[in-house]
C-alpha cells in the first residue's frame, strides 16, 4: 500500500479531522488522525494490518515470536497485525503511570518481539513500551506502526517500520500559528484518561 491508499481508507472512514487538537505528546496540530473511526470497521483494519504484516516480513522482522502493543491505541492494530503474522498478540497497560504486562502475559528472557502501534507522532508510547519489555529481558528487534506522523523524525530506539509516513504539522502550545490559536483546542486521544 502507498500513502494515498492508506489515507484513502482514513478519509473514507471520516478519520482525518481538521481543527485544533491537543496530541497525546502535548503538541498541538491542525490535523488529527482519529484511527478509532477506522478500527470500527474490521474490514478496513484488516486491509491496513495485513499490509503492515507484509511490510514487517519484507523488512526482515518476520522472525519475532510475539507482537506487543501499548494500550489503548495499539491493541487493535497489534492484534490484527499479529493475526496476519500468525503470532500471539500481547499489550502493556499503564499502572500508576508506567507500562506493565498484566493479564498473565509473559515474555521469556531474550525472546524476540516487535512492538506494534497505531500512529507515531513523537514515539513516546513505543519508547515506554520498549523500556518495559527490555526491563523484563525481551529482545525488542523493531517497532511498527500504520502511520508515522513524524515522517521518520521520531526516534523510538529501534528500527521503525511504518506502513506510510504522513507529515502533519505540530506545535508547542506556547508557539501556535495565529489561525490555530484562534480555534478552541480539543483533546481527542486517550492518554491521560485513565
Amino acid at each position: 500500500m502507498n500513502t494515498e491508499d492508506v489515507l484513502a481508507i482514513f478519509k473514507e472512514c471520516g478519520a482525518i479531522l481538521e481543527g485544533h487538537f491537543i496530541l497525546s505528546s502535548g503538541l498541538r496540530s491542525p490535523v488529527f488522525l482519529q484511527k478509532a473511526r477506522v478500527f470500527m470497521y474490521p474490514d478496513k483494519a484488516e486491509i491496513l494490518c495485513r499490509a503492515l504484516a507484509d511490510k514487517i516480513r519484507a523488512e526482515g522482522y518476520g522472525n519475532v515470536t510475539k507482537v506487543v502493543s501499548p494500550a489503548v491505541g495499539g491493541i487493535i492494530p497489534g492484534y490484527e497485525t499479529a493475526r496476519h503474522l500468525k503470532l500471539p498478540a500481547l499489550y502493556t497497560e499503564r499502572v500508576d503511570g508506567a507500562f506493565q504486562l498484566r493479564r498473565g502475559f509473559e515474555i521469556e528472557k531474550n525472546e524476540k518481539v516487535i512492538v506494534v502501534e497505531d500512529i507515531v507522532s513523537t514515539g513516546l508510547s513505543i519508547r515506554e513500551c520498549i523500556e518495559t519489555l527490555r526491563n523484563i529481558g525481551a529482545d525488542v528487534v523493531a517497532a511498527a506502526c500504520l502511520i508515522d506522523r513524524s515522517a521518520g523524525e521520531a526516534d523510538v530506539g529501534v528500527p521503525l517500520v511504518s506502513l506510510t509516513q504522513f507529515k502533519v504539522p505540530a506545535y508547542p502550545a506556547d508557539n501556535l500559528p495565529p489561525e490555530l490559536a484562534a480555534l478552541p483546542a480539543v483533546k481527542p486521544g486517550s492518554r491521560g484518561l485513565q
